[in-house]
């Protein structure tokens, strides 16, 4: 019995080498398995990557890459996990996660899941790399405008919504503010009420140890309330990049900050 002989040539195999990051011999395997045909090959070869891939999930995913997409009235800010620092600064792991970025606008707003787009999509930077890169988290935002920053390493970002007008720059500053600052809500409205009642009792308390009578220990307490919100609110925090003025201060009257989301890596 004749048996035809599958034909590529050694252009193929480079060709799916260069696609794939995979070795010479498993390109030249694979199109043998695959008839020859470039489209099989490289599917086979991604499946038994994607297969070795699952049995190293364990596999410590401390680097990667935070991505941003804004589009009219809708945002969305989401963290890509790879192994190692190589892979997360790599060209083609900066463009995937922009991509994936640009794909999570398709979902409604709220959390963010991944869609098979997005695995098909991480599946390409897996496939090249053999590292355990996974998406993480994300969330997208719907109404009103957007200001962004994303830090020159891809490991801090914030993404801010507001209701009204405020231009570009002031947005931008905002969002490297709340990088900085971190603060722990928009205002004093974010902030748990047994948050400022256990800081006001604190207060108190330390004011009557040292003697202090009613009437000033409730000023004392009054007064550290009013720095623990300066400090850790948004809009009373001085501007970082000038403390002459709050946040509050810097935004164009009229003009609020509905939501802000501010991401460190693996935090």
């Amino acid at each position: 019995m004749e048996t035809s002989e599958v034909s590529f040539s050694a252009k193929d195999v480079m060709a799916l080498r260069q696609k794939t990051g995979m070795g010479m011999m498993d390109c030249k395997k694979a199109l043998t398995e695959s008839n020859g045909d470039p489209a099989s090959a490289e599917e086979l070869l991604r499946e038994q990557v994607k297969g070795k891939m699952e049995t190293r999930t364990e596999r410590a995913t401390g680097e990667g890459r935070i991505g941003i997409a804004i589009d009219g009235t809708s945002a969305c800010i989401i963290e890509i996990l790879t192994e190692t620092d190589f892979t997360a600064k790599s060209e083609g792991f900066v463009t995937m996660t922009e991509d994936i970025a640009k794909m999570a606008m398709g979902q409604a707003a709220g959390d963010l899941t991944a869609t098979d787009e997005i695995k098909t999509r991480i599946d390409d930077v897996r496939l090249t790399t053999k590292e355990n890169v996974n998406f993480a988290r994300g969330v997208k935002l719907e109404g009103g405008s957007f200001g962004s920053y994303l830090h020159h390493d891809g490991k801090r970002a914030v993404l801010v919504q507001i209701e009204g007008e405020a231009d570009a720059d002031t947005l931008k500053g905002i969002c490297q503010h709340i990088v900085f600052h971190d603060p722990l809500g928009i205002s004093a409205d974010d902030v748990p009420a047994s948050k400022i009642e256990e800081i006001k009792a604190d207060a108190l308390q330390q004011a009557k140890d040292t003697g202090k009578n009613e009437e000033i220990a409730q000023k004392i307490a009054a007064g550290k309330v009013r720095r623990y919100l300066e400090d850790n609110t948004l809009m009373a925090q001085k501007y970082v990049l000038d403390e002459s003025k709050t946040i509050t201060e810097i935004l164009p009257e009229g003009t609020t900050i509905k939501a802000f989301i501010r991401y460190t890596l693996g935090a």
